[in-house]
């Protein structure tokens, strides 16, 4: 399947649906919280067991990003978004077959392993094609793609809720609802699959007749992850990820909890409602954050998310649980930092490496991400299970796991602020230079 090439006077703000058809479909990832309770219920599994489909979903996200990186920009942006739709949907009917047959296992390789590589495919598709498309504001245009990975619980977690109370929560329910699922992202996925085209050639064309190559320093994607900037920018990734994500996966038990014991406990449905509105702060500040780094620049905006972020955690752990209100705001705040260093990490690559391999290169990036889908539902639920057995209930049961959340932040901000230029030795000009070197040397011997 080529790449399909926009023919001439092709609209450039047709390519941004293309990725948003298909970054709302798998964004319903961020929606998993709502599943987990009826999960439990229906096939008797702990809070931990019911993070399994979603964490090996981001371990796969992050792994088929990063080994299918330089296929997707071989292959281009419309083989991606296909491979993404196949295995995305095919993962929900493998579930859809797993919670009928009350068979976890077919639930976490469905919506792990096979969907989980639909995640990863997906995610990054339109990305390097995006750049292409807009160069003269890459935050923003990335911005809006990935907007859509946030915003896809805003309308999955809803959804999900409603088919659940109609089909009803036990494992027959459950199931039909994955199907449901599966048969409707199908069709929207498509959409982008037809819609998806990439830029022509650039008019200016050097001597041997290619296009022109890109301006500024460009690194390839063997290259890039021999430089410190790369592992700096995925200890700040990661940090980023795994704080927010612990919150995430949580969302609807974890504000359930914190106000059992008040005079205003949440109900179900608000659970469900606030799960939506976490969705809706990571999907604004995907677009919002990101373009406010085409402004003040990417170094900077990691220092709001970072910084700002440890002080959100911090005022939740303190008087989080006495007020409502500030728990749902510095939750929203942290959501936002959490979508706004996604959408922001794509042009930050591009700042430092150029887009000569900016996709593949990204795809490398997402094994942060892999890594934190584990550690932050991982270190939450475990904490909260511990705590659970040791007889502690309400906002008890994730003090810790805040702490810990705090600190990450901490460490992602000191590796922020080590980030640098990448040396020019890196180059692809200078790389080239240096392997070619030993052979024109060879070539002179052998003339002598």
């Amino acid at each position: 399947m080529s790449p399909p090439i926009a023919p001439v006077g092709w609209s450039r703000w047709l390519v941004p649906p293309a990725a948003l058809s298909i970054h709302l479909s798998i964004g319903q990832a961020y929606a998993w919280s709502v599943f987990k309770p009826p999960l439990e219920e229906a096939l008797g599994l702990s809070g931990t067991q019911s993070a399994l489909p979603f964490q090996l979903g981001i371990v796969m996200l992050g792994l088929s990003a990063a080994f299918g990186g330089t296929l997707v920009e071989r292959r281009g942006p419309r083989w991606a978004m296909t491979v993404a739709l196949v295995c995305f949907s095919s993962g929900f009917l493998l579930s859809a077959l797993g919670a009928a047959t009350q068979q976890f296992w077919l639930i976490v390789l469905g919506y792990g392993f096979v969907g989980g590589i639909g995640l990863g495919i997906g995610y990054i598709s339109p990305v390097s094609t995006l750049i292409k498309w807009f160069p003269d504001r890459p935050g923003m245009a990335t911005g809006i793609a990935i907007m859509g990975f946030g915003g896809g619980a805003l309308i999955a977690s809803p959804w999900s809720a409603q088919m659940l109370e109609s089909f009803g929560g036990d494992n027959s329910g459950i199931a039909l609802a994955f199907l449901v699922h599966g048969l409707a992202y199908a069709v929207f996925m498509l959409l982008g699959v037809v819609l998806v085209r990439v830029p022509r050639p650039r008019a200016e064309e050097r001597a041997d007749g290619r296009p022109a190559t890109p301006d500024g320093p460009q690194v390839s994607a063997r290259q890039a992850l021999r430089t410190p900037q790369f592992w700096l920018l995925w200890v700040v990734l990661c940090m980023n990820v795994t704080a927010g994500i612990g919150i995430l996966e949580k969302a609807a038990p974890m504000i359930t909890d914190f106000f059992a014991d008040t005079s205003t406990p949440v109900s179900v449905t608000a659970s469900a409602g606030f799960v939506a509105l976490l969705s809706a702060a990571n999907m604004a500040g995907r677009i919002g954050w990101s373009s406010a780094s085409d402004l003040i620049g990417r170094k900077n905006i990691y220092r709001v998310y970072l910084g700002a972020g440890t002080l959100m955690y911090a005022l939740i752990a303190l008087v989080g649980s006495s007020s409502k209100p500030l728990f749902v705001l510095c939750a929203l705040v942290i959501l936002s930092f959490y979508g706004g260093g996604f959408a922001t990490i794509p042009a930050y690559l591009k700042d430092l490496f150029g887009t000569y391999q900016v996709g593949a290169i990204h795809g490398r990036l997402l094994t942060a991400w892999s890594t934190a889908g584990v550690l932050g539902p991982l270190i939450v639920n475990w904490i909260a299970d511990r705590q659970e057995e040791a007889g502690k209930h309400g906002a008890d049961l994730y003090g810790r796991s805040l702490l810990i959340m705090m600190a990450l932040l901490a460490v992602g901000f000191v590796a922020n602020e080590l980030v640098r230029p990448v040396h020019p030795s890196h180059h692809l000009d200078a790389v080239t230079a240096q392997k070619g070197a030993p052979r024109a040397r060879r070539q002179r011997a052998e003339s002598a």
